[in-house]
């Protein structure tokens, strides 16, 4: 077991898939935190305004006022980053569930581990939440589709380009043609 846990760490460490990792391990974070960010705004412009946050700008826009350089643009601007990120990252999972022939079984190592509103104790708990979609899955079984799916993600986020595919892709294309 001392070995899986060392594979898996220094797989967790590898550059290459180090951002996919950070994505992931922020997503509930982030989707919390939006739901907050966009509660907060809500209250705020019913509190200051008097009205709700469309019905503010919609006024604006049909007065022609700019919102540009207020905390209103940052609050949006902020919303709306972490609303793409997060939609970002969906799309790839949605891409790599529907598309990828290990699909099923990587999207519910995905979902219960990084996506799932409620957060597993262990891994334990992990492979229980498993179990119904994908039953024969073991310890073992569960890290190797981890590292697999977190391989795959990274590639439908940041493009297919790994070091592997890129020596396949010079047998086919050499430079000096």
């Amino acid at each position: 077991m001392r070995k899986t846990k060392q594979a898996e760490e220094a797989f967790e460490d590898n550059p290459l898939y180090h951002n996919t990792w950070k994505l992931l391990s922020k997503y509930r974070d982030v989707v919390w935190s939006l739901e907050l960010s966009v509660q907060q705004v809500k209250k705020s412009f019913e509190m200051e305004f008097k009205s709700s946050i469309d019905e503010f700008l919609e006024s604006i826009y049909s007065a022609g006022a700019e919102i540009q350089g207020t905390m209103i643009e940052h609050h949006a601007k902020c919303i709306e980053k972490s609303n793409k990120m997060l939609k970002m990252i969906d799309s790839a999972v949605e891409l790599l569930h529907t598309k990828h022939r290990m699909g099923e079984e990587y999207y519910w190592v995905l979902y219960y581990t990084y996506l799932s509103p409620h957060e597993c104790r262990n891994v334990a708990e992990i492979i229980e939440s498993i179990r119904p979609h994908v039953r024969t899955i073991s310890y073992r079984t569960y890290y190797r589709y981890r590292r697999e799916t977190v391989e795959a993600l990274s590639d439908v986020l940041w493009g297919y380009t790994s070091k592997e595919c890129m020596s396949i892709l010079d047998e086919f294309f050499p430079e000096g043609n």
